[in-house]
């Protein structure tokens, strides 16, 4: 009996293990793997790998990732995206089997990261579910609706005769110390309270340069509604060259949620150098200033994504302020003009105005938004109607002026007001106008108010329409605003209030 319940036992557990023989997987799969053959300035070279695609994501030793960038018959080229001084010839180099992404979602807001999604404003790490890869198709012409709701910078000169719109690309150009990261910064911290997220990716940016930026939205509160995304200019041209497109996907995330979303690129220069030197150690082809012939598809692939999106997609937006540095004034050198093709509209920062105190520095002859009026507030265009037509006048008979020429007394009123119209354009750096403060300002402007006051004095003045209002007008202009019309009655009450503000004004003097 008892040899019976021993052969029954072992029976059972020959029959358990059996099982457990037949379910057991030993998890084996293929790993496809070559060697590093060169290592340099931020690029390597694979031999083997036969299997890889173009945009892959390929491990190399020491934790390091790189971007299957050329595809050759004997090797590989594969663009760093980390310190790779460690690595070295014959380091053994794996397949991964997918492309490069980066996380996404609203733990991201209010962080600073680099393009692999390492935090780096230690706050822990992000703890995000999604990932979106970097490189994804722009929506189709049929999946955009028309660009008619205004972003407002809260810059005048810019809300008034350059207006940007929700889902616009508008290209902030000029040469270096103009202002042109002030205008941007200057965009972001007026969206406080107005349900735009905001994305500002640094590309190859001074750490000094970041720190400032990253302090200054941080005072303001702007980072309760910002994502940061940093490289330097330390970092290998890999990192800078994915920058700005892992910004882009984090921001579609949002976008393609329904919200409304401003991404700042600073700058597309230093991503079109980084660019242009991975193209040259992969020995691609160069063609005009050396850059590589896909240099416009870069970032043209890179600004499409930006748009307006249909009801029936959420509604969202994503407005693209691309930045671009120039030298000596040349725009039309080989990467401004390309950009300037490629986006909606330009805002040009002149070093000549810059000079001159004329800040924020925009050339409104050299300046252009190819949306214009339809993404903004009707009450503008009845209250501006005449200004860059008078602006223009004034800035061709300020030029004979120069010469000594006498002029009429019709010439002296227009020179009298386009002073006047120059100086309600100067704004100090930071110190933003809400759309109401703008209307009333320019109104008063438009019908002359100011032309009767020193220039010195007009700052003074502006800023008692600007009291008077918010005692007395608020809720009338932003009714005004709202409404998106300026009827006759309403232009009346408007006019007197500004009677009153300047009253008030010669009775302070």
């Amino acid at each position: 009996m008892i040899n019976n319940l021993l052969k029954t036992s072992l029976d059972k557990a020959l029959s358990t293990i059996e099982k457990s023989r037949q379910l057991y997987s030993a998890g084996l799969k293929p790993v496809e793997s070559g060697v590093i053959t060169t290592v340099l300035n931020g690029i390597a070279k694979i031999s083997g790998l036969p299997g890889v695609e173009f945009d892959e994501l390929v491990k190399l030793p020491e934790d390091v990732y790189g971007i299957a960038f050329n595809i050759d018959p004997d090797e590989i080229g594969v663009v760093l995206l980390g310190d790779y001084s460690k690595l070295q010839a014959g380091d053994k180099a794996e397949r991964t089997g997918r492309v490069m992404d980066v996380p996404v979602g609203d733990a991201l807001i209010g962080r600073v990261l680099d393009p692999l999604g390492r935090p780096l404003d230690g706050r822990g790490p992000l703890n995000c579910s999604e990932r979106l890869p970097l490189e994804r198709m722009a929506p189709h012409i049929m999946d955009r609706a028309p660009v008619t709701e205004p972003l407002q910078t809260g810059i005048m000169v810019i809300d008034a005769l350059i207006p940007v719109g929700m889902g616009q690309r508008e290209l902030i150009l000029g040469d270096r110390q103009t202002g042109k990261s002030a205008v941007a910064i200057s965009t972001i911290l007026n969206q406080r309270g107005k349900h735009v997220l905001c994305v500002y990716c640094a590309i190859g940016q001074r750490a000094s340069a970041v720190a400032k930026v990253v302090a200054e939205l941080r005072e303001k509160g702007a980072m309760e509604y910002t994502i940061v995304l940093v490289t330097e200019g330390n970092d290998p041209s890999g990192l800078q060259y994915i920058a700005a497109f892992a910004a882009t996907s984090i921001a579609e995330y949002f976008m393609e949620r329904g919200d409304d979303v401003l991404i700042v690129y600073d700058d597309l220069t230093n991503h079109a150098r980084a660019y242009r030197e991975l193209s040259l150690l992969l020995k691609r082809p160069p063609g005009r200033e050396a850059f590589p012939g896909d240099i416009f598809y870069l970032h043209s692939r890179l600004l499409e994504r930006s748009t307006h999106l249909r009801d029936e997609l959420g509604g969202g937006s994503l407005t693209a302020l691309p930045i671009i540095e120039t030298q000596e004034q040349n725009i039309s050198a080989y990467i401004p003009t390309n950009l300037i093709s490629i986006t909606d509209g330009q805002l040009y920062l002149s070093p000549t105005l810059y000079e001159l105190g004329i800040l924020p520095a925009v050339d409104i002859a050299k300046s252009v938004s190819r949306v214009g009026g339809k993404a903004q507030l009707a009450v503008y265009r009845s209250v501006i109607s005449s200004l860059k037509l008078d602006y223009a006048q004034f800035e061709e008979l300020e030029n004979f002026a120069r010469f000594g020429t006498r002029l009429d007394e019709a010439s002296r009123k227009i020179i009298n007001h386009g002073e006047r119209i120059r100086e309600c354009f100067k704004q100090d750096e930071f110190f933003l106008f809400s759309a109401t403060d703008q209307v009333m300002v320019l109104l008063a402007l438009s019908e002359g108010y100011f032309d009767a006051i020193s220039i010195e004095d007009v700052h003074d003045a502006i800023m008692q329409v600007i009291q008077v209002t918010a005692d007395l007008a608020e809720e009338l202009i932003m009714r005004v605003v709202a409404d998106k019309e300026l009827s006759a009655a309403d232009r009346s009450a408007m006019l007197q209030v500004a009677d009153l503000a300047m009253k008030q004004f010669r009775d302070k003097q």
